[in-house]
């Protein structure tokens, strides 16, 4: 079997019961189970839900994306080798470690295979919710351009490239289109500011004002979590993204969760700790594939200039990358993975098979 065989690309394919299209984004898709195999699948695993709980199957892909384009490698190589699995352990590792110190739960019910999550649905909070430690990135090019005000923040001068921030900034932005917020753009992913949340909580689908602080609240504990267990292993942890929704308990009860990935090389940015210190930035990250992109094509301002987009995706569909690009990128992935949960990946050789197997034996969901 080659090693593009142990890539799993396409995962909206899947023979899963279900009444629904399938949701396919960048990496994961979901597949909404039947009302009956929701409750069946709640009462057989006691999973802490309401009765009435909506359940999905979440599989995550090896498929790549950087710069709003989905790339691939030489030799029919679709994805990453491990980066599916790699980001999934990594998420997992976080959430228990979240669950451990009584921060909040998340969507995970069940791990039935390195690739697959049962996840209860939520309803999501409208909310990128940003933190940041480090400038660098995005930020940085702005404060370079002289900006000192981010999402009504106020930064200070003389700060320079890569240093640490006197404290943690939340920079929140939206999560889609927005309609009918005062000030607030109608386009997906803009910066907002907390009085924008404040003033127009309901609008970003929290229930309370006083769940602005708790989201904030877990956000920063969750940084926190992160960040110590990461300069255990001297690794930096730069900036981060969360995303939080509502779910209902056994009892009925609503409670604010953290929801997608948390932590991972994909939602984050995490730097080698010895190198940083000698001051040098080595990402652990899924920068590394962007920076790596950035160098291997002549004209670079194609990735980052959004008046070019017709010639970013042609550029992103007639160039393979390189074998050795794909494998420096997977090296990235699993050995962060490996770093931060301290194990050996678990990586399939036929993945779309096992994921079939088990679900079909284990979770009777598969006709």
């Amino acid at each position: 079997m080659s090693l593009a065989d142990k890539v799993l690309a396409v995962n909206n394919d899947l023979p899963i019961r279900t009444e629904q299209p399938v949701h396919s984004g960048k990496v994961r898709s979901v597949y909404w189970l039947t009302a009956e195999d929701s409750k069946r699948l709640i009462k057989e695993k006691g999973y802490n839900v309401h009765e009435d709980a909506e359940l999905a199957v979440m599989v995550i892909s090896d498929r790549i994306s950087a710069f709003e384009c989905i790339w691939t490698g030489e030799g029919g190589m679709k994805g990453v080798p491990g980066k599916g699995a790699a980001l999934n352990a990594i998420s997992n590792h976080w959430f228990k470690l979240f669950r451990e110190h009584g921060l909040a739960d998340s969507h995970i019910l069940d791990i039935p295979h390195p690739l697959v999550w049962i996840v209860q649905k939520a309803k999501p909070v409208m909310i990128e919710a940003i933190c940041r430690q480090y400038i660098t990135g995005s930020m940085w090019r702005s404060y370079g351009k002289g900006e000192r005000e981010f999402c009504g923040i106020q930064i200070a001068e003389g700060l320079e490239k890569d240093q640490k921030l006197p404290e943690l900034l939340i920079t929140p932005s939206t999560k889609g289109i927005l309609t009918g917020i005062p000030g607030v753009p109608e386009i997906d992913d803009v910066n907002i500011t907390r009085d924008d949340i404040t003033n127009n909580f309901e609008a970003f689908q929290f229930r309370t004002q006083d769940d602005i602080a708790q989201y904030e609240k877990l956000l920063k504990e969750g940084f926190d979590v992160i960040s110590d267990e990461l300069e255990k292993l001297d690794q930096v942890f730069v900036d981060t993204k969360f995303e939080f929704g509502y779910v209902t308990d056994a009892e009925g009860k609503e409670k604010l969760i953290y929801m997608d990935e948390v932590g991972t090389p994909d939602s984050s940015r995490i730097w080698d700790g010895p190198a940083y210190r000698e001051g040098k930035v080595v990402e652990n990250s899924k920068e590394v594939f962007r920076q790596e992109l950035l160098n291997h094509f002549p004209d670079a301002d194609i990735l980052v200039n959004k008046d070019r987009m017709e010639e970013r995706y042609a550029l992103a569909r007639e160039n393979e990358l390189p074998a050795t690009l794909i494998q420096k990128v997977s090296d990235t992935y699993v050995g962060i993975a490996e770093k931060i949960t301290g194990e050996k990946l678990a990586q399939s050789d036929n993945p779309k098979a096992e994921i079939i197997d088990i679900l079909s034996r284990e979770y009777a969901l598969i006709d």
